[in-house]
């Protein structure tokens, strides 16, 4: 026959307790928000100075598209629309509003952009005999030249 086994030793004994995951958790969530906000900030420094120095060099690159600039003017104190090269004051105005750029996202090209815009400012006004204007064209091509 069989014997009888009373039914307190057939059930299993409690599990040990496992444990807690909180922290892990916690610790995996927070290693996660402190990266994704270092990749973010090097992100955001490396890209405005990157995009700075690419709209000052295409300041510059506008800026020596212009060529020499008439320093001539006809009897009425007005320069000839002949002396003038086409796109002339388009390339000055891109090479005013890209430099504008560089500066706001970059202090190191405000001077570069107070430059160009003197030169702007004179050919705009088409009073090539300015010599203030001349003296920002040559200060700004020195600065191009150091880009």
């Amino acid at each position: 026959m069989q014997s009888l086994v009373p039914l307190e030793a057939e059930l299993p004994t409690e599990e040990p307790p496992r444990p807690e995951r909180r922290p892990l958790v916690l610790g995996g969530v927070a290693g996660f928000a402190i990266g994704s906000l270092l990749i973010g900030v090097l992100w955001a420094v490396s890209g405005s100075n990157a995009g700075a120095n690419a709209d000052a060099v295409a300041a510059c690159e506008a800026m020596d598209r212009v060529g020499d600039l008439p320093l001539t003017t006809q009897g009425d104190g007005k320069v000839g629309s002949s002396l003038l090269d086409p796109g002339l004051v388009q390339r000055i105005s891109a090479a005013r509003d890209l430099a504008a750029a560089a500066a706001v996202q970059n202090k190191n090209y405000q001077e570069l952009a107070d430059h160009i815009d003197g030169v702007s400012r004179m050919v705009i006004s088409l009073h090539f005999n300015d010599g203030v204007g001349h003296r920002h064209y040559e200060l700004a091509k020195q600065l191009c030249a150091r880009i």
